[in-house]
């Protein structure tokens, strides 16, 4: 268990001096990775990578929920269609949506849990 913070000694001086006594012991030695560059360094930051790491360690793949990614699609649709040089165009990329709108409202709702279990 790591020991309190003396008072009058700032937290800066106090954790570097943790880092330093555990370093002298070896206790960072032999770590996993040590190295090797850091995995993703070149790429744009993702605010879920952590969420994204954690899915693909533990072999689990994140599937948006079916509403979310009907809505998000709904945004996407209607963002290029505002750019859309004709109805025609607007008509082509509106329609697939009001179709999955449609079969989505057509599919019934899951019903509340109960408290029973």
């Amino acid at each position: 268990m790591t020991e309190r913070k003396p008072a009058g000694l700032s937290f800066e001086s106090w954790i570097d001096g943790q880092i330093r006594e555990a370093e002298q012991r070896g206790e960072f030695a032999d770590l996993p990775g040590a190295g090797k560059p850091l995995p993703d360094a070149n790429k744009p930051l993702d605010e879920n990578w952590w969420i994204k790491q954690k899915l693909a360690s533990e072999g689990l793949v994140a599937l948006p929920h079916p509403t979310l990614a009907l809505r998000k699609e709904i945004e996407d649709a209607l963002a290029e269609a505002a750019g859309a040089a004709s109805e025609r165009r607007v008509r082509q990329l509106l329609e697939p949506v009001n179709e999955k709108i449609a079969a989505y409202l057509r599919m019934p709702r899951p019903a509340p849990r109960s408290g029973a279990g």
